[in-house]
């Protein structure tokens, strides 16, 4: 069982609670979609709709009631290699680009599938409050949310391949909170304190907590909107090599990338985003979304030479986003709930980091290599998965997340 300290209980109450509360939330994320929209797999790193309900459903199944259960019997024992998604201990796995054509099980048997591990949980939870079965719980919970923003990026990919450019809903959050002054917040310098600390459920990536040096530098009141995109784009940035990391240059002339994922331009010049509503004329107040690494860190570079005010700009590190976040809460606009924040930060282990113990510990610790830390979260994150020191990570030319920036700069 992982290694975690016992102080993030919670009663069993609040804990069933947030089970079916969250259960709830993921069924009613596909209630507007056709089997077909569930069935679908645009692209390698998405997974169909479908995929993501029984996985997390599978979660429960083998992480929870395999072990706790008494006489415990697997709804279809196939259903462990078709959605096992990268747990090598658990066994075999499915082909993760063949997700979308498993056509068998149906929706509808997955749905009555998720409903029997469902009931069997909360029989399990009234009957059995040991602490590692309700910290697996928590864990669960946690799990299944990032799988939910996971399901509205990966439909919002497959409706973007729509030539008839179909909408999700008209009632996806709103990203935009207006035009404001932008001003340099200065940040945290010296030994600074980083990593979760207290009690309550935090994944082990975000400890433990420990010290580390900042240099003196600021951060951006600001995410980086649209409209100074649109301008990155009008100069040449796309065009000039100078901005961009060789890797990067590499990646945008071989895919031709010439503007954020999902913006087109009419014939008039004039730039549309699809988004979970459809195609919606482009927003200049919107802060961008949908970039990679690579083209955040290129914008860095190019608004250091190019925006009034933006001399020295560049990525912040992890680290001085998290204090920042913690200490100029009121001075920073949208660091929660907008798109999630590319750092310059590697996704490395924190010193003495241990990974959990069992088949948890496959969570995070194996995918520190070759990827970079987000911090924040987006406006398709679950309000309550949200943390100062939560740390997201995707490979430097992802970019189907929803995914921005906010600027930093050395200070004097």
């Amino acid at each position: 069982m992982p290694n975690k300290p016992m102080d993030q209980m919670v009663s069993t109450e609040s804990l069933l609670e947030q089970f079916n509360r969250s259960r709830k939330y993921s069924t009613e994320l596909i209630a507007g979609l056709s089997p077909e929209d569930c069935q679908a797999q645009s692209m390698e790193d998405a997974s169909p709709a479908k995929w993501h309900v029984a996985h997390v459903t599978w979660f429960y199944e083998v992480m929870v009631l395999k072990p706790f259960e008494k006489e415990f019997q697997y709804w279809n024992p196939q259903f462990a290699i078709l959605f096992n998604s990268y747990y090598n201990s658990v066994g075999d796995k499915h082909p993760r680009n063949k997700r979308g054509l498993l056509t068998r099980p149906s929706l509808l048997e997955v749905m009555e599938w998720r409903n029997n591990i469902d009931d069997r949980v909360n029989r399990l939870l009234k009957e059995n409050s040991a602490p590692e079965l309700l910290w697996l719980i928590q864990l669960g919970i946690a799990h299944e949310q990032q799988h939910q923003e996971l399901l509205l990026t990966d439909i919002q990919h497959l409706l973007s391949e729509n030539s008839l450019s179909p909408s999700y809903s008209t009632d996806t959050p709103n990203q935009s909170s207006g035009p404001s002054p932008h001003q340099w917040v200065e940040g945290s310098s010296g030994m600074v304190e980083i990593g979760f600390k207290g009690s309550g459920f935090h994944f082990d990536n975000e400890g433990p907590a420990h010290s580390t040096f900042n240099q003196p530098h600021y951060i951006s009141s600001q995410l980086v909107s649209n409209g100074q995109w649109l301008r990155f784009i009008e100069s040449g940035g796309y065009q000039e090599s100078q901005w961009w990391l060789d890797a990067g240059w590499a990646w945008a002339k071989a895919e031709q990338i010439t503007t954020p994922l999902y913006w087109y331009k009419n014939k008039n010049n004039q730039y549309s985003r699809f988004s979970l509503n459809g195609m919606t004329p482009l927003d200049p107040h919107l802060p961008v979304s949908n970039i990679s690494y690579f083209e955040a860190d290129a914008f860095a570079r190019w608004a250091s030479q190019h925006l009034d005010g933006f001399t020295g700009a560049r990525l912040p590190t992890e680290f001085e986003w998290e204090t920042f976040a913690k200490a100029k809460v009121d001075l920073a606009q949208d660091l929660f709930g907008k798109v999630w924040q590319w750092t310059s930060s590697n996704y490395n282990a924190y010193p003495a980091y241990q990974a959990w113990a069992g088949i948890a510990g496959e969570y995070n610790g194996k995918f520190m290599v070759n990827q970079m830390v987000l911090r924040g979260s987006s406006a398709y994150t679950p309000a309550e998965h949200s943390r100062f020191t939560y740390r997201n990570f995707f490979p430097t030319h992802a970019r189907w997340q929803m995914t921005g920036l906010r600027l930093a700069k050395d200070g004097v």
